[in-house]
């Protein structure tokens, strides 16, 4: 939690409590639902929270902006993610229902009016969005074709919409299989926060 304080220290009480409180939940959850990995649990704001946070980082989220968090899991991105932007409207979607339903309880446990969670796949999507955000979900590849299809025409950031995840490791091959006509981006977390946890961990951007 400490960590999360250092890197972001214009955060005002309400998202200090409201994060402090998010690691508690994620514990309490995954004694009964495996939403983080179960020898990581102690970690949980240094590498799962302050990583999701990381998107941060690399673009600001403008008030009434539009985010997808496509395949969340038990919220990550998009739950730290909408603590910071509370003016930014997210839409957390995975297709395990179970998930949903802890993503559910964790968004009203901390009274956050900027999130919807709904157990549905990115093909059954039809609303648009500024970005879609994810963390760990599948292929490059995949995640392109998931993604264009909904994005908003209409640009609000300086960074023109796309597609933003966190991925680790050598990432070449799945950037070699996009093909030309893609505009990828790689920013290593490293450059961010210096645990070394984040030394083989990226923020990848697409560019629709």
């Amino acid at each position: 939690m400490k960590s999360i304080i250092n890197q972001f220290p214009e955060l005002n009480d309400q998202q200090i409590q409201q994060i402090s409180r998010l690691g508690e939940l994620y514990r309490e959850w995954n004694q009964k639902i495996n939403v983080i990995s179960r020898k990581d649990i102690d970690a949980v704001y240094d590498h799962h929270i302050l990583h999701a946070m990381a998107i941060a980082r690399f673009v600001a989220f403008e008030p009434e902006a539009e985010i997808l968090d496509l395949g969340t899991g038990g919220g990550l991105p998009g739950i730290p993610l909408a603590i910071l932007f509370p003016n930014t409207h997210f839409t957390l979607i995975d297709g395990t229902r179970k998930k949903i339903t802890v993503v559910q309880a964790i968004i009203d446990d901390l009274q956050l009016k900027n999130v919807k969670a709904l157990h549905q796949r990115a093909e059954e999507t039809k609303h648009k969005y500024d970005f879609i955000i994810c963390r760990a979900v599948a292929s490059l590849e995949k995640l392109v074709a998931w993604s264009f299809p909904l994005l908003k025409k209409k640009q609000r950031h300086v960074v023109p919409n796309g597609l933003i995840t966190l991925k680790g490791g050598d990432l070449n091959d799945e950037i070699k299989a996009l093909g030309r006509g893609h505009y990828v981006d790689l920013e290593p977390i490293s450059d961010f926060f210096d645990d070394p946890y984040f030394e083989t961990k990226y923020i990848v951007y697409v560019q629709h």
